[in-house]
């Protein structure tokens, strides 16, 4: 039986763990040949997407350097002809008051959490275009809809993106290339547990303890998002279902803008 996806290729930036992984070990269960991207542990999830049955090619671009990123896309374009599907979801994070926080993180952060989904998005579109087909999907953030105190950079990324996001669908509501941004609450990735790491430091607590106060903050369910829950996300928006669903961004949040 075809796979929904068979025949095209998607790229996912940010790629080698966490959410990015997640969404590209869905997109390849469902047929699309992968470019990944990222500074994990890039052998290990190379090879858990290869086990699918799908091409894999993987190109480490810094997605806070112009250049970089261009010859990924041109490597895109001469092994797989271009790209179908976009995933932008490289992200870092930093977080300190405004009047504290580090000039080179907020350039940064701005750098690799928006301007790189920029500069993606402009490289891809020909292609898409030529072949009037195309989901371009921007992993924002809950933070691209409300924000919280210390994260200035990341907030101001996040509701980039979305504006973005409602650009690029606007520019293209007459064609097969659709645009949506997914905006996850707290989901336990690599960056998160970070945070649970130093609040479990700073509040002399267990790990367990820092989490659950972590999501008592801000998550209603209590419970963390998944990124399979996210990856289930992003293929509906790659489906023939979601054809007219065009400019959103839609939280999966556990209720947290919900408040």
């Amino acid at each position: 039986m075809m796979k929904m996806l068979e025949g095209k290729t998607a790229l996912v930036t940010g790629s080698t763990s966490g959410i990015g992984l997640g969404i590209a070990i869905a997109l390849a269960e469902q047929g699309a040949n992968i470019i990944m991207n990222g500074f994990g542990e890039k052998d290990a999830a190379i090879t858990q997407v290869k086990a699918l049955g799908v091409e894999v090619e993987y190109h480490g671009a810094d997605m806070s350097k112009a250049l970089e990123i261009e010859d990924m896309m041109r490597f895109a374009e001469k092994r797989f002809g271009g790209v179908d599907i976009l995933v932008n979801n490289a992200g870092i994070q930093h977080v300190a008051n405004i009047e504290d926080f580090p000039v080179d993180r907020w350039d940064a952060i701005i750098a690799i959490n928006l301007t790189s989904a920029f500069h993606t998005t402009r490289l891809a579109m020909p292609v898409m275009k030529q072949r009037n087909w195309g989901r371009i999907i921007n992993i924002a953030s809950v933070h691209g809809l409300v924000a919280s105190a210390q994260k200035s950079a990341y907030v101001a990324a996040k509701h980039g993106i979305v504006g973005l996001t409602k650009v690029t669908a606007l520019e293209n509501a007459q064609t097969g290339i659709t645009c949506n941004a997914i905006c996850p609450g707290w989901v336990l990735t690599p960056l998160v547990q970070k945070q649970v790491d130093a609040r479990a430091e700073k509040e002399k607590v267990s790990n367990e303890e820092a989490k659950k106060l972590l999501l008592s903050e801000k998550q209603p369910s209590g419970e963390f998002v998944t990124p399979e829950q996210l990856a289930a996300l992003a293929v509906f928006f790659c489906s023939p279902a979601a054809t007219q669903i065009r400019g959103v961004a839609w939280n999966m949040d556990g209720g947290w803008a919900a408040q």
